[in-house]
């Protein structure tokens, strides 16, 4: 197995040329252009990462040439390929891959060939070294098989680019250094804000879930326990609007079904158990909160061909 001491470098090795052709880890490895074996991203929260390996390894992925949707590291069972867990950008691949968005480092990009296997995938075909990429963005969200994820973002960097700094979390003091800035942010590891609209929503419904009925209470004065549901996620990809049409008041149980794809609601509003394919229940609704059909169809839109 390749040795993991080798320290972060940066850039294309000497010798290495774009295209270049290697047979195994144990080759990329004595090339300088990946640290790792079994691991897709190498890297470290406190340095950035420098290569990552594309091995058809979630279904999430998006490979456009120039253009990559790369899911970072974390809860999938190495066993049966299957994910069983949330990813966090507090996990070291994905923090690394954060840190070298906010220091413009440039990161390797290694593609396995003729991918093969359906729990362990392993390049069959051997791997080719596709030059270096920018991480332009990252953002966290539910991936098809119901679990949260981290992408990335990946661009070709062109010949002679220059990589800016950049800050990514919105929210930073200024004055404060951007490697710092950077680390807090990883270590809040934010996903999502209690906003105006959800927090009415909430007292709209007295904190009652509209898909089972239930009231969480959690005090001996009666106050109850809710969340706010956006049907068309917020952020990126999915670029839901954070307004009363977009939003349901759920309990947590049915929260995190209805976020993961499991249940979904149609145009006359039945509740369905989208894998079972059962209807369960009809949405309870009041007339001061409308809700936005087109934000229904965009939720089951993006669950309708979700690996099973």
């Amino acid at each position: 197995m390749p040795s993991e001491s080798k320290q972060v470098m940066f850039g294309t090795p000497d010798g290495v040329v774009e295209g270049a052709w290697f047979k195994g880890h144990h080759e990329l490895h004595a090339h300088n252009l990946h640290r790792f074996s079994g691991r897709g991203i190498s890297g470290t929260s406190k340095t950035g990462a420098d290569s990552i390996v594309l091995s058809g390894g979630y279904v999430d992925d998006v490979d456009a040439g120039d253009e990559i949707r790369y899911t970072g590291e974390g809860g999938r069972d190495r066993e049966t390929g299957r994910m069983v867990a949330d990813q966090s950008l507090t996990d070291e691949g994905n923090a690394a891959l954060v840190v070298s968005r906010a220091l413009g480092h440039p990161v390797r990009v290694i593609e396995g060939l003729n991918i093969r296997g359906t729990t362990r995938k392993r390049a069959t075909g051997g791997y080719r070294y596709r030059g270096l990429y920018r991480v332009a963005d990252h953002w966290i969200t539910v991936g098809q098989e119901g679990f949260r994820i981290c992408q990335f973002q990946l661009l070709k960097i062109a010949p002679g680019e220059i990589v800016p700094r950049q800050r990514i979390d919105p929210d930073a003091d200024k004055s404060t250094d951007i490697e710092e800035q950077t680390r807090r942010y990883i270590t809040q590891n934010r996903l999502a804000r209690d906003s105006k609209v959800a927090r009415g929503i909430k007292d709209l419904h007295n904190n009652t879930c509209q898909i089972c009925g239930l009231r969480l209470v959690v005090s001996p004065t009666g106050e109850a326990y809710s969340e706010a549901a956006h049907i068309q996620a917020l952020g990126k990809p999915h670029f839901g609007k954070d307004i009363t049409q977009n939003v349901l008041c759920l309990c947590p149980n049915c929260h995190a079904r209805f976020d993961r794809g499991a249940l979904h609601i149609n145009d006359s509003f039945e509740v369905i158990d989208s894998l079972k394919q059962e209807f369960v229940t009809k949405l309870r609704r009041i007339n001061s909160h409308e809700i936005g059909v087109e934000f229904l169809r965009k939720h089951r839109e993006r669950w309708s061909d979700r690996s099973m």
